[in-house]
């Protein structure tokens, strides 16, 4: 149905309406093709130029038999250029007055017109659901951290004013490149939280904020710990864990360690009252500790990512989402 309405277009709207279309469909497609190493886009994007030059080279044969139209021939063979032997008779007849020509459509002023048409649509297209509000396009708003004065902080944090909270955590973590850092592009976070705790069995005396953000994939937490235990000690402790897949790292120029441990579970019974459950074993979990410093005096960050699956990213994923994070936490001392 398209094609046909297509043919039904004048010659000098269709033909730039093709070449603009194909112009712009192939170099995307080209350009998709580079980016995931994909031979079929390629190829495809491929023929869209081909056909493109195609409709270019007709284009301009079209112009340039405008420009130079060649003579036309008359009914006795002879050009119009060839002179003819005058008639003989004594009175010749006065030449009938020529019909009028009809004038034809200016065709650059057309070709414009359905290139301009096309870029209106294009830009419309491409632009509407950057400009319109989301609810207009269905597109859901990104999710946005919690205030950082909703609760008053624990004492430990005013001991240590500056002590990073988890409203400050949550707006580092909740970069607008975090799903495209976890593999998952075209994934809008679900939820984004933060919380003031304290570290447990220090009697509140060692801040512990924390920031997490949920996809429909995978789900990021980051935490921060202000006590005395450096990297070097903390991996000592894993030997008495249940982590896994310990690897020591550098990162940012600090000592750090990547390790795996489950998550816990817990079930809560709302139709009984909202009694809970035994707490059972969650999928598993990556973990990367970061020193505070390089010089590792104590204290670390933890960036954690899990799923219900079960699956997590590998760990240049987790790397590169430290890497991002991290520099834009506002510099703390223990």
């Amino acid at each position: 149905m398209l094609g046909f309405l297509i043919r039904l277009l004048p010659f000098w709207v269709r033909e730039p309406l093709l070449i603009v279309v194909g112009s712009v469909f192939g170099a995307r497609l080209l350009y998709l093709g580079g980016v995931e190493q994909s031979w079929t886009l390629a190829g495809i994007g491929a023929l869209f130029l081909v056909f493109t030059a195609v409709r270019v080279h007709t284009v301009v044969q079209a112009l340039r038999a405008r420009r130079n139209p060649a003579p036309a021939a008359s009914e006795d063979g002879t050009r119009p250029d060839t002179p003819v032997p005058a008639p003989q008779d004594p009175a010749p007849a006065a030449p009938a007055a020529p019909a009028a020509r009809e004038k034809e459509p200016n065709a650059w002023g057309q070709a414009f017109a359905a290139v301009a048409v096309f870029a209106a649509l294009g830009a419309a297209a491409f632009l509407g659901p950057k400009l319109l509000p989301s609810e207009a396009h269905g597109t859901p708003h990104a999710v946005s951290c919690p205030g950082g004065q909703e609760t008053e902080l624990p004492s430990a944090y005013k001991k240590s004013p500056r002590t990073v909270t988890g409203a400050e955590l949550c707006e580092a973590l909740n970069t607008p490149d975090l799903a495209r850092l976890l593999g998952t592009p075209t994934e809008t976070a679900t939820g984004a939280s933060a919380s003031n705790n304290t570290a447990p069995l220090t009697d509140g005396k060692v801040a512990l904020p924390e920031a997490k953000v949920e996809f429909d994939t995978y789900t990021v937490n980051v935490a921060v710990t202000y006590n005395h235990l450096s990297i070097a000690q903390y991996v000592k402790l894993m030997d008495y864990g249940n982590e896994i897949d310990v690897k020591k790292a550098e990162v940012l120029g600090r000592p750090a360690v990547f390790s795996s441990d489950h998550t816990m579970r817990i079930e809560i019974d709302f139709g009984s009252g909202g009694s809970g459950g035994p707490v059972g074993q969650g999928p598993l979990a990556r973990t990367l500790a970061v020193a505070l410093d390089a010089k590792d005096r104590g204290g670390y960050y933890e960036i954690t990512v899990w799923s219900t699956s079960g699956a997590f990213p590998d760990d240049d994923v987790l790397l590169g989402i430290t890497e991002k994070v991290l520099p834009a936490v506002p510099e703390r001392t223990v």
